[in-house]
């Protein structure tokens, strides 16, 4: 198995939990090179009003948020934000849209933006219509404390995410668009060019002239658009459910049962891109059926080792870090990388020395072929005062791959501090210097070595 923690970065990884080496800032603009799959992490926020302190109630709209948000689980996003009543005041929508999302959200990423309630109208400085989100505490016909179309622009402008799209239960007007899509998918297999591409959608309950059609306190848009989100919306068939094809989908759906009298509006406001939904190769398991066959259990395993690595160079999120190699290894229990990472994780990030050493054991069980499967479980050993342990597994990982320098380094200070042989602890403070180390200890050790008068013959 080819070793993916490739020399010192496993140690690279220690000094940014620590502290010592801040290579990673805190914000998921860190996110370098491509995910396994199309995103790194996928975004929904569920915003429900339904209780108005100022306005009318939105029957239901609660609800509809529940199942809103239940929908996106099923279709395996990451992070589920839930905003109902009294938590979603104008405070609290501009907090999130100003500040949270901007720092947390990738540029690999995806987000979804669902809001439930009363939306309003007003005029901008030229005097041209501009729509606006009606907050718990604001009232409908006062735009002052709402959250306009030019907020939600601006706010598309700053985040950082790959797709966006924004999906709301009312009409709501300003937005400038560039020409409607055309659905992505026909006769292809995988969208490749249209997944890279940078996109901002919205698709809107109802254009201008219409209203929300509701039945029995039950919104029709909503109602279709979980339907669709299930994969009814899937128009051609090949697996992937893109936000052209939810739009337009939902648009004759709901102009249909609604005879016209609702007809919702599906744009794009910038990119040239189409967000997907649901991943074709991947559609078999996101739908909630889980992965299946041996091959999908291995492709599922590998893509949570890669979020979990992703976010471990972040320098956050370990927790969910570590529940994601935990899945990884349910789906794949011979996964060698799987258990060394876990093993790391459990010695610096969230330690826990029992833990760490059974996944270290299985590492070089699993990935004997790694040295960072010896050469964590060596770090491990030193941990629990295990010593001569520490040294086998460490030479062992020297055996591995001669220019690993931070063995070297680590042996050096094994064999001087715990084991008492300076002769070996000089011998690989030189070999960690001659492979390009720097640390002041090494070199200390070293030219005092050198300084030694030599014994007589």
């Amino acid at each position: 198995m080819r070793p993916i923690l490739h020399t010192s970065l496993v140690l690279a990884l220690l000094l940014t939990w620590i502290g010592i080496l801040p290579w990673y800032p805190s914000s998921t603009h860190a996110q370098v090179g491509k995910p396994e799959g199309l995103y790194y992490k996928s975004w929904a926020i569920i915003i429900a009003v339904e209780n108005y302190l100022l306005a009318p109630p939105v029957r239901g709209a609660v609800e509809e948020g529940k199942k809103v948000a239940q929908a996106f689980r099923q279709l395996g996003f990451d992070e589920i934000v839930e905003i109902y009543d009294k938590e979603a005041t104008s405070r609290r929508l501009h907090q999130v849209l100003t500040d949270v999302l901007p720092r947390k959200v990738g540029r690999m990423d995806r987000l979804v933006i669902f809001f439930v309630g009363h939306t309003g109208l007003t005029q901008d400085a030229q005097g041209k219509d501009m729509g606006y989100l009606v907050p718990l505490d604001a009232q409908i016909n006062n735009a002052a404390k709402s959250v306009t179309v030019e907020h939600l622009k601006e706010f598309t402008r700053r985040s950082a995410s790959k797709h966006t799209l924004l999906i709301i239960d009312a009409p709501i007007r300003g937005w400038e668009t560039t020409a409607p899509q055309q659905l992505s998918l026909e006769g292809r297999q995988a969208p490749e060019a249209d997944t890279e591409r940078r996109a901002v959608q919205v698709i809107s309950a109802a254009d201008t002239s219409g209203a929300p059609v509701r039945t029995d306190g039950k919104s029709v848009f909503v109602q279709t658009l979980l339907t669709g989100l299930s994969g009814a919306a899937d128009l051609n068939k090949n697996g992937w459910l893109m936000a052209s094809e939810l739009g337009a989908y939902v648009a004759d759906q709901v102009a249909a049962a609604s005879k016209g009298a609702q007809r919702p509006v599906s744009l794009r406001i910038d990119g040239d891109g189409d967000t997907v939904l649901v991943e074709g190769r991947k559609a078999a398991f996101v739908l909630g059926a889980g992965p299946q066959t041996p091959a999908e259990r291995q492709q599922a395993a590998k893509a949570q080792y890669e979020q979990a690595f992703s976010l471990l160079q972040e320098g956050k999120y370990a927790d969910e870090a570590l529940e994601r190699l935990d899945r990884a290894i349910e789906y794949d229990p011979t996964f060698g990388d799987a258990y060394v990472l876990k093993s790391y994780v459990r010695l610096e990030v969230l330690p826990n020395l029992d833990e760490a050493l059974a996944a270290g054991q299985l590492a070089v069980k699993h990935a004997p072929d790694n040295p960072d499967s010896f050469y964590t479980l060596g770090l491990i050993q030193e941990k629990r005062g295990r010593f001569k342990e520490a040294e086998e597994a460490m030479v062992q990982a020297s055996k591995l791959n001669p220019g690993y320098q931070d063995v070297y380094f680590s042996l050096g200070t094994l064999y001087a501090d715990h084991l008492n042989d300076q002769a070996k602890a000089v011998e690989a403070f030189r070999r960690y210097l001659e492979l390009g180390g720097a640390h002041a200890r090494a070199r200390d050790a070293v030219s005092q070595a050198d300084r030694q008068p030599k014994s007589a013959p």
